[in-house]
């Protein structure tokens, strides 16, 4: 994930033995093969979802997207020249009828943003936007969450811890001085200013995702995912070849859910049939995914490998990705134990929050209020990790 520039039913039990042969089952082809296509199969789905549901992705594939990958069944196709992945829609091994297209994000539209991008394309039934982003979004392009793939943001800061040792938590680069650097799309910086976590002038938007600068220049500290830097820095980036320091943004109080499964909020009456059954789907295949990575991780390094426009993602990153995405929490269960739903009193806490401080920065949100943005309605708390 060095290449991110922003970096988961209760019918269903493990992940489909369709979607394990359907590593094996990609080719170049720019449409399904007839194992895949849509129209005279019976399905659950059938007459409630669109024949191809279409999801806009925040970037490339990548692992944090393994919720969505693992609902493709055998006979997954590339289209290289739409940078895109279609097969059939399975689910706890039982085909659904209509077919599930994915869509790279960032360079594939222009760097766009995934909540514009479903603006302009009707065709697309769902993106993943992260929280933050989400609530940005509702100034001009307005999308409702329905259900987040990760319960917390991966992002992080990350330094030398040679030049900085005395940077242990993200609180510390305040008081370090040093230059943060960060893709000009993140929201978080403004937010850490707002809250006195950083001073206005020591954020840098020059971010352009590659480690030439970190490289050549180690006293600053630079953005990135704690499920793909700590690992492509080390093992990856030969000019580099150390452990990084870092601190996840997430533990200074950015409490955003990431990758929230998303619809434009003018069509959610519309998709609602839809999402009442595909909603827990993508809550179950994130639990499949979090127990058993491997078979998924096989078809995103296999889609991505077939794609010349993609940045290389090697099976290690990936497996390095899955676990971390675990161990430090960020698929992790709320309270009452379910997967991939909301906690609406912190969602509500969480987006006064930061209305306060982009309407502070100058963007009119509106008075946008939480409930306007995020919804529990369709996800099932009976999906659970165990």
């Amino acid at each position: 994930m060095t290449t991110h520039r922003t970096a988961l039913v209760p019918v269903l039990a493990v992940l489909s033995a369709a979607a394990l042969a359907g590593c094996a089952g990609g080719t170049t082809s720019g449409a399904p093969d007839a194992a895949g296509a849509a129209g005279d199969r019976d399905g659950v789905l059938v007459g409630q979802c669109p024949d191809e549901v279409v999801v806009q992705l925040q970037w490339q594939p990548q692992s944090d997207q393994g919720a969505v990958f693992g609902l493709l069944g055998e006979g997954w196709t590339v289209d290289a020249e739409q940078h895109s992945v279609t097969g059939p829609l399975v689910a706890g091994g039982e085909d659904t009828g209509v077919d599930v297209t994915l869509r790279a994000g960032g360079p594939a539209i222009g760097f766009q943003s995934v909540p514009s991008q479903m603006y302009v394309d009707d065709a697309i039934t769902v993106g993943l936007v992260h929280g933050d982003q989400l609530v940005a979004a509702a100034a001009e392009a307005p999308v409702v969450g329905v259900a987040p793939l990760l319960r917390y943001s991966p992002a992080i800061l990350m330094w030398d811890p040679e030049s900085h040792p005395e940077i242990e938590s993200v609180e510390d680069v305040h008081a370090s001085g040093a230059p943060v650097v960060v893709s000009a799309d993140q929201i978080y910086p403004a937010w850490m200013v707002a809250h006195g976590l950083l001073d206005a002038d020591q954020v840098d938007t020059s971010y352009d995702g590659n480690p030439a600068r970190f490289v050549g220049d180690p006293t600053i500290v630079q953005q990135g995912f704690g499920n793909s830097e700590p690992y492509t820095y080390e093992s990856e980036t030969p000019a580099w070849a150390k452990p990084v320091g870092f601190a996840y943004i997430k533990d200074a109080g950015y409490d955003a859910y990431a990758s929230n499964v998303s619809v434009r909020a003018d069509r959610v009456d519309e998709l609602s049939p839809c999402l009442d059954l595909l909603v827990p789907m993508i809550q179950q295949a994130n639990v499949d995914y979090a127990a058993s990575p491997d078979a998924v991780n096989d078809i995103i390094v296999g889609v991505v490998e077939q794609d010349a426009g993609y940045s290389p993602y090697s099976a290690g990153e990936a497996a390095y990705s899955a676990r971390t995405l675990v161990d430090e929490g960020l698929i992790a269960p709320e309270e009452d134990g379910s997967v991939s739903t909301y906690d609406l009193a912190r969602v509500d806490a969480f987006v006064t929050d930061l209305v306060g401080v982009l309407e502070g920065e100058g963007t009119d949100l509106g008075g946008v209020t939480a409930d306007e943005l995020f919804t529990d309605e369709y996800t099932d708390h009976a999906v659970t990790m165990g």
